[in-house]
């Protein structure tokens, strides 16, 4: 397999849906996925996997039940594995990147609702 670079803006500005997340890269057994999102996504855990998010253009919001992260272009933070969390953009558009250990489960927590 021949590497190919990956210009993650540039895909960014071609996708024009409220939420699209899919995988852009593999790196042994974790992939990194690129998320867009106008608005905010469900909470939710990951009981077997650490999940690291990379904010890369608009801001990230990264929320806990006890407290919230606001992440700015070029800032990252790892939620850690069985962690519930949702996220939300910041002003009306989100980039980011995600690292988690690919074919991780997420399951729904329906413990929140804000």
């Amino acid at each position: 397999m021949r590497p190919t670079p990956v210009d993650v803006l540039e895909l960014s500005r071609s996708i024009d849906s409220h939420y699209y997340n899919a995988s852009i890269a593999a790196v042994n057994d974790h992939e990194i996925r690129v998320s867009i999102m106008t608005e905010a996504y469900h909470w939710h855990e990951h009981p077997e996997s650490d999940e690291t998010f990379l904010s890369v253009d608009g801001g990230l919001v990264i929320e806990f039940p006890d407290r919230e992260f606001t992440l700015r272009p070029g800032q990252l933070l790892t939620v850690p594995a069985g962690t519930i969390h949702r996220t939300r953009p910041v002003g009306t558009r989100s980039v980011n990147l995600t690292f988690e250990r690919a074919n991780a489960s997420s399951l729904p927590s329906d413990k929140l609702q804000k």
